[in-house]
């Protein structure tokens, strides 16, 4: 049988499949809610004299989180004292070390 983009592969059922609603009202309300949401804090971020606080915090957290799945434990206070310097002790400097590499990644 030869390849046609009209016939389903592999006797697939098209898609979208019918009779299912793919935005059923629970979601877009949770949409609604999570833009309104976003949007205080994009207020909230205009008057903070200096927003690129809350930016650099968020790897530094993200790190810690996930730092402590692998069961290298550190304090938020640790981490951001630290920031800089790259000190601390052997958590705290593995933590600094997955925000160096997660923003290696984003910087790429």
């Amino acid at each position: 049988m030869a390849w046609s983009p009209e016939t389903p592969y592999n006797e697939l059922s098209p898609l979208p499949p019918a009779g299912v609603d793919l935005e059923p009202k629970e979601v877009l309300k949770a949409t609604v809610e999570a833009r309104a949401a976003l949007a205080a804090l994009g207020q909230a971020g205009k008057l903070l004299p200096n927003p690129g606080v809350l930016i650099h915090a968020m790897p530094l957290l993200e790190a810690q989180a996930s730092s402590e799945i692998e069961n290298i434990v550190t304090t938020a206070d640790e981490l951001f004292k630290h920031a800089d310097s790259g000190g601390g002790d052997h958590a705290t400097k593995e933590a600094l070390r997955y925000r160096a590499a997660l923003l290696a990644s984003i910087h790429r």
